[in-house]
């Protein structure tokens, strides 16, 4: 590993776990509080160490972005202490995996999809749906998919370039606010969807440069990526504003397709009758056509 990657690393470390510290108040954790004057308003370090039932010195080291032969006991109580969700866990034991990995890449994913996965996605007649990565690529949707995405594959972002990516589209171009009502929202789970990625993919060398591209061009992006937020993506209600059909609210299903690591389906599906159901009824009349592939 070069040292540049080295440091980065444990950059990485070191900034995702004060800043998990940082939002901790002693009250919330536990613990005592004497006297009134406390310089941080989260956790101390020694608190940390307390808490997580390790010495100072070695939780120091550890903040200090060293998780070189952290045991999984280590991981865990590291956890407890400083209340780590189920996405932030796993992003701290992404984090210790690459501290030992070798620098060797892994095979680069081609982008291609296996043709009995496009079988089933053209299947879906009356459900939009779509494929992508880790870095928000749309590698195909069926045609209700593409439809109902319209506004991102019409953006002059994808013009000369591709493939159609949301993350470039929400941050750098005006448009998506129009999209998204939820913008804030939508921004807040991108960047943090995103920064889950990195702890999964820390070789992925399209990701580093997706995410170089947005910190540079975009400061909203790079203030929020300074959060260091992370979050799972499974399941929820989509808010979307159409230019046809107007404000949406759909429920969706995002699922990893095992045989193919780093590739999920989202699939959004209201209920019948539902206003929503109607109006993806009406958008399908009027886009009839076959699947879009990249």
């Amino acid at each position: 590993m070069t040292d540049s990657r080295r440091h980065e690393r444990a950059d990485e470390v070191r900034e995702f776990l004060s800043t998990r510290r940082a939002r901790i108040t002693p009250q919330r954790a536990g613990l005592p509080v004497f006297g009134g004057n406390r310089r941080v308003t989260g956790l101390r370090r020694e608190e940390v160490a307390l808490l997580a039932r390790m010495s100072v010195d070695y939780y120091i080291r550890l903040e200090r972005g060293n998780l070189r032969g952290a045991s999984d006991s280590v991981l865990d109580s590291l956890s407890q202490a400083l209340q780590l969700d189920d996405a932030e866990r796993a992003h701290l034991y992404g984090l210790a995996r690459a501290a030992t990995a070798s620098e060797r890449r892994p095979p680069t994913a081609t982008g291609r999809i296996r043709p009995v996965v496009l079988r089933v996605l053209d299947a879906m007649t009356d459900q939009p749906a779509y494929i992508r990565n880790g870095r928000f690529d749309i590698l195909a949707a069926n045609s209700l998919g593409q439809a109902l995405y319209a506004p991102v594959y019409d953006s002059p972002l994808f013009a000369q370039r591709g493939p159609v990516n949301t993350a470039r589209f929400l941050f750098l171009d005006p448009g998506s606010a129009d999209f998204w009502p939820e913008r804030d929202k939508a921004a807040n789970d991108s960047v943090a969807l995103l920064r889950t990625e990195t702890g999964r993919s820390p070789q992925d060398k399209g990701l580093m440069d997706l995410i170089g591209e947005l910190c540079t061009k975009s400061e909203e992006f790079a203030r929020r990526w300074a959060r260091h937020d992370v979050r799972f993506h499974h399941s929820g209600v989509k808010q979307l504003r159409h230019p046809l059909v107007g404000d949406l609210a759909l429920p969706y299903e995002a699922l990893d397709l095992p045989a193919d690591p780093g590739l999920r389906i989202t699939v959004y599906s209201p209920e019948p009758g539902s206003p929503e159901r109607q109006a993806l009824d009406l958008l399908a009349g009027w886009v009839p056509g076959p699947s879009w592939r990249r």
